[in-house]
């Protein structure tokens, strides 16, 4: 068996409503909210007793997805929000962009702000990480022509 695709990759957030904002704002498109509770939820995750807001967002193409997730109950147990880059776990979704000043310049009023500097890798990409809504680290890379 082999698997078929990548589905979606998630990240928790405390407000789902700017996180919503801040990936509009960045080129995805909202798929659908929904609430996300009940037994069978909970046997899926190991929390049981859970109740989660989730907003799947896409990419234009139709290829990528991302999930946000607000937990309502249980309370959030860990944040790992501002970790560096080189902590274990998730590390960084990163979204192919088309222009990235521009892509900058919209997401600054959601608080967006770069890591470092965007670096120019040979002739092939411009790209930078950023800490975008509640510190949530994405990269954005740009192809150069």
């Amino acid at each position: 068996m082999t698997t078929l695709r990548l589905d979606n990759m998630g990240l928790a957030v405390e407000n789902l409503d700017a996180a919503i904002d801040f990936f509009l704002d960045l080129g995805l498109e909202l798929e659908g909210r929904a609430m996300i509770e009940g037994e069978w939820a909970g046997r899926v995750t190991g929390l049981h007793d859970q109740q989660v807001e989730i907003a799947m967002m896409r990419t234009p193409d139709g290829h990528g997805r991302l999930e946000l997730s607000r937990f309502i109950r249980p309370e959030v147990v860990a944040d790992h929000r501002r970790a560096p880059v080189n902590a274990l776990g998730y590390l960084r979704v990163m979204f192919a962009v088309e222009d990235i000043d521009r892509t900058l310049e919209r997401l600054a009023p959601h608080g967006a702000e770069v890591v470092d500097e965007v670096v120019r890798y040979k002739d092939a990409y411009r790209l930078c990480y950023i800490r975008g809504p509640e510190g949530i680290l994405i990269g954005i890379a740009q192809e150069l022509n």
